[in-house]
């Protein structure tokens, strides 16, 4: 079914930004989308020419997309093994990572989709800033905030487990992949493998385009690139988790499976997005310090990139703020031209709430969720990484026994999952991974 005109002329618009973003120069198809009545024919016309243009000459920034040229423009490091921990500690770490991205989930859902001000407004008039703690029920709540008015799986004391919700669904189509097809898993097993698990309606924006565009017959990477302007969008960066926490001290590793799954949806920046998170969680498993474990990530993604440019931004400014608040404030001046759901300004967010928490489990999911944009997503990939920093153990029992050890999915198997089950099988698929890495 062919899209209305509305439609047409909106996702017209929202290729021009991305290709802007991009680096190209879209003076002259603005010129012609700001003309009155142009037919749907006239909008059609505009695609070819959107998709050849260039990025112009002094963009500043070199960002590929296939695997090879992303591993030539890294940073220069040497990469090492790093000392790992215990068999024991490991398997507290993995089933610290499910239950610190559950909570950070389930933590942003009441809030998603709201900015910073207004999620600010709502806790001061509840007498409940900063947070510290998942959002409640309240009773005849003003029209601005009804939505904590009514009764909800995700607010308290409504709270029984982990209520479904797609950035909890991909780390199972992870596990689902490693499971079915082993380590060496391709980009075309995995989508198929969203075909055969996840309805349609459950997936949004780049991800709903490669699941049409691949029922359509295109082979990754077009999946990803034929009429996708969200390509560079936080879809990727949110299934990053099951990577790294199946590669424990090996970002590399965790950068290369984050890759062949990012790929079928994403360029650029959103691959990058999706291999900085995943090697973070690889060297959260042999280290506490922060700033190494960013470091880490940004050794796995290009050095000229408009990622690394905005993650340095945010080490700057840390190391130049006292307030999360202030520092949010200075990034969001330089990040915030970006939609409410693009990879570089939420991954800053995740960023900020990792240095600002120092550490403590509670603040940092509240720091990412606190700051608006993607909210579950933020405080889920935040939460996965402190999870995995602390170890189950460790997590405070306020926010994981309203967990109630189950997640709610809507991947076809896994329908109502215990997260210690989902652990461990996780820890099987490490082993397996690590055996084939290590031939």
């Amino acid at each position: 079914m062919n899209p209305s005109r509305t439609e047409l002329r909106r996702q017209i618009e929202a290729e021009l930004t991305q290709r802007r973003l991009e680096g190209c120069d879209v003076a002259a198809i603005e010129r012609v989308l700001a003309r009155r009545g142009l037919s749907a024919a006239g909008l059609e016309r505009l695609w070819p020419r959107l998709e050849g243009l260039k990025v112009r000459r002094g963009f500043g920034f070199q960002e590929p997309s296939a695997l090879s040229a992303i591993r030539a423009q890294r940073p220069r490091r040497r990469r090492k093994a790093a000392k790992m921990a215990r068999s024991r500690v490991i398997e507290d770490k993995v089933h610290g990572a499910w239950l610190g991205r559950a909570a950070g989930c389930l933590l942003g859902k009441p809030v998603e989709g709201r900015g910073r001000e207004w999620i600010e407004r709502w806790l001061r008039q509840t007498d409940a800033f900063p947070l510290d703690d998942y959002f409640a029920y309240v009773e005849s709540p003003p029209e601005e905030f009804s939505r904590f008015g009514r009764p909800s799986p995700v607010l308290r004391p409504f709270i029984h487990g982990m209520a479904r919700d797609d950035d909890m669904d991909y780390p199972i189509l992870g596990l689902d992949v490693l499971e079915g097809h082993g380590p060496a898993f391709t980009s075309e097993q995995v989508i198929d493998r969203w075909l055969l698990r996840l309805p349609y309606h459950c997936v949004y924006t780049a991800e709903r385009v490669a699941y049409a565009n691949r029922v359509a017959g295109l082979p990754v990477p077009q999946t990803a690139t034929v009429r996708n302007p969200f390509r560079e969008w936080i879809g990727a960066q949110i299934r990053a988790d099951v990577w790294g926490w199946v590669s424990p001290a090996r970002p590399q590793q965790a950068a290369e499976l984050a890759f062949r799954d990012a790929q079928i949806s994403h360029v650029k920046n959103g691959i990058y997005g999706e291999m900085f998170v995943a090697a973070m969680l690889a060297a959260a498993f042999v280290t506490d310090d922060v700033r190494e474990i960013i470091g880490t990530g940004l050794g796995e993604i290009p050095q000229a990139c408009r990622l690394r440019a905005a993650v340095d931004l945010c080490l700057k400014t840390y190391d130049r703020e006292d307030c999360w608040s202030d520092a949010w404030d200075a990034v969001m001046a330089e990040v915030g031209h970006y939609h409410g759901v693009h990879t570089i300004n939420n991954a800053c967010l995740v960023v900020l709430a990792l240095l600002y928490g120092e550490g403590d489990f509670a603040r940092t999911i509240c720091l990412a969720v606190q700051g608006g944009l993607d909210t579950d997503c933020n405080g889920a990939t935040a939460g996965s990484i402190a999870g995995v920093m602390l170890g189950a153990a460790a997590l405070p029992h306020k926010w994981t026994a309203p967990l109630n050890d189950r997640l709610t999915s809507m991947v076809a198997g896994f329908h109502d999952s215990r997260i210690s089950n989902l652990a461990e099988r996780t820890i099987a698929q490490q082993r397996l991974v690590a055996a084939r890495f290590e031939a």
